[in-house]
């Protein structure tokens, strides 16, 4: 008898357990049988129960999350109570029901040749980068920047990683963009992949076209379907015309993009 394909259209699944993590949440949903993942892809979560607000419990549309980890039958998501929407995820205890859609979009490209991965997140923006690093072989420098101590210690989902909090509370005071061009400078030779707010993927952009070194840019952006026919994520691409973060990303060369456009990142 044949295994039964894996699944990724949307499902009802269950929290297994969810873990405490400063000013965040890992959410971790059983998924047996479900598609594999690739670092980078997100899915489209929604809680099974009240998922509505106002006079009438209008429903919230899903919302779109990077997938952390994928590992044994369990998908992890890194959340953050920014809104409605995600604040009703927050409250989610094990064994509540998690609509979820996915994995859904683009994913990282591995480093070709001897080049070195730098991984720069930003916020909540480090959840893609947590997968990314489980399937990176060699040396891989991990850059993290926090607004503050609470979210600083959100950096526990990676390995080894540098700090840097824009209150000084941590490691570095001031911006994870300023370890990167202390990295570059010290190994130009290497591949960039960031995930984070939007002002943060753009300065990381205009410093690795700058300085000519690749550089993948996992971004985010308010979806409705997170599969390409809303249209309510595009992004300018670099000599005219638009791509869609669902479609055509999250995961998108920086040599494409004109910029990265305010609406296009995680929240700080």
């Amino acid at each position: 008898m044949s295994e039964a394909p894996a699944r990724c259209g949307r499902r009802l699944l269950r929290v297994s357990a969810v873990q405490e993590m400063g000013a965040y949440r890992v959410l971790r949903a059983a998924d047996p049988g479900g598609a594999d993942t690739h670092p980078g892809q997100f899915a489209m979560l929604a809680a099974a129960e009240r998922w509505g607000g106002g006079e009438h419990e209008r429903p919230y549309l899903p919302r779109a999350f990077s997938i952390a980890r994928h590992q044994e039958q369990e998908l992890h998501f890194l959340l953050e109570d920014v809104g409605p929407g995600s604040r009703r995820l927050c409250e989610l205890t094990a064994g509540d029901g998690l609509w979820v859609l996915g994995p859904l979009g683009r994913g990282f490209t591995a480093p070709s040749g001897r080049r070195r991965a730098i991984l720069v997140g930003g916020g909540v923006g480090i959840a893609p980068l947590a997968i990314l690093q489980d399937t990176l072989e060699g040396e891989v420098a991990v850059l993290l920047g926090f607004r503050d101590l609470a979210r600083a210690q959100g950096a526990a989902l990676l390995r080894g990683a540098t700090l840097a909090t824009d209150d000084g509370s941590l490691g570095h005071h001031g911006l994870v963009t300023d370890l990167l061009s202390s990295e570059l400078d010290r190994d130009p030779d290497a591949v960039v992949y960031a995930c984070g707010p939007a002002a943060m993927l753009e300065g990381v952009r205009a410093m690795c076209a700058e300085r000519a070194i690749p550089a993948q840019l996992a971004l985010e952006a308010g979806m409705a379907c997170g599969f390409g026919a809303c249209f309510g994520c595009v992004v300018p691409r670099r000599g005219g015309g638009y791509l869609r973060v669902c479609l055509d990303g999250p995961v998108i060369d920086a040599a494409d993009l004109e910029r990265v456009d305010e609406h296009a990142g995680s929240p700080a």
